[in-house]
């Protein structure tokens, strides 16, 4: 197998990145960050050729092999980009139209999926058999990697977890709509703005979910209401994913993942909700943080 540098490409609704990774030690050789073109499909298109072209022509290298994350999924039916946030993405031949401008084979796979690939290659999971990664950030978004490698699912929405019912504490209806249509989805509450939500519904101050992060920690009692409540719907949440599938290490991303009571409530709370007399279930942060996406998708080439 050639030696040669790794291109990954992480594909969000505000940036553009790109790293490019030794194949063998997984040492990021050089990153450049674009902002992305706004509702502008060819623009887009364009901004990562760019970013690859001028990796390559920086390492003094050929075409290299490209591996790219985005937010959404291509449909196994149609090879279409579906589920995506970046709405000018949907409904396009994304796989198809990167080829075609990098004039290579491009692997191509889900933002959360890149960062179960990378944190089980060699992050916080790295030598987990099965890692279940969740981006808690925008939105929420789930991937899964086993034995380092990314698992799509026969319908390409494995661990698409954000989109199942979120967890009801007592006396809770299912009052809220997703933007997916499917009712009160773990998103819609789990998410950093489904938290700010939540916390002003009950009568809160209108803040952002690091401030009310803040000012729990600082003692203010609403704020220490809405912390404890989504902790307790996340350790919920979580206890079916090990329920269902039961992985190596769980690992977290995305902006709530900074959220230093996360690693040791939830691992408490999801004790009685999960199937079992034992639950030793590792909880970790993302050991490479944001970098993670460009490096998942980076790892894509790895075999």
């Amino acid at each position: 197998m050639s030696d040669d540098p790794l291109i990954g490409v992480d594909l969000g609704g505000t940036k553009i990145e790109v790293a490019a990774l030794g194949r063998d030690d997984g040492r990021v050789l050089l990153r450049e960050r674009v902002a992305t073109p706004a509702g502008d499909y060819e623009g887009t298109l364009a901004a990562i050729a760019g970013l690859v072209q001028r990796a390559e022509g920086s390492l003094g290298s050929g075409a290299l092999p490209v591996g790219v994350g985005i937010p959404g999924c291509l449909s196994p039916a149609t090879g279409l980009v579906k589920g995506a946030n970046s709405t000018v993405l949907i409904g396009r031949p994304l796989q198809q139209d990167l080829e075609r401008v990098l004039g290579r084979p491009v692997r191509l796979e889900n933002d959360a999926n890149c960062l179960a690939v990378s944190e089980a290659v060699d992050g916080a999971g790295a030598g987990g058999r099965v890692v279940f990664a969740a981006i808690l950030g925008t939105g929420v978004g789930a991937g899964i990697a086993i034995h380092g490698r990314a698992w799509p699912g026969a319908n390409g929405v494995a661990g698409e977890w954000g989109h199942n019912p979120a967890p009801l504490l007592d006396g809770e209806t299912a009052s809220l709509r997703c933007w997916c249509g499917r009712g009160t989805c773990v998103e819609t509450l789990l998410s950093g703005p489904g938290f700010a939500a939540d916390h002003a519904r009950r009568g809160g101050a209108t803040l952002t979910a690091p401030q009310i992060v803040q000012a729990a920690q600082a003692g203010d009692p609403a704020c220490r209401v809405s912390l404890d409540r989504y902790l307790e719907r996340l350790a919920r949440a979580l206890a079916r994913v090990i329920n269902l599938l039961d992985p190596d290490a769980i690992v977290l991303g995305g902006g709530m993942s900074n959220v230093g009571a996360l690693y040791e409530e939830l691992p408490r709370r999801w004790v009685p909700h999960v199937f079992s007399d034992v639950v030793g279930t590792p909880l970790h942060r993302a050991a490479h943080g944001d970098s993670s996406g460009v490096r998942g998708a980076a790892w894509l080439w790895r075999y």
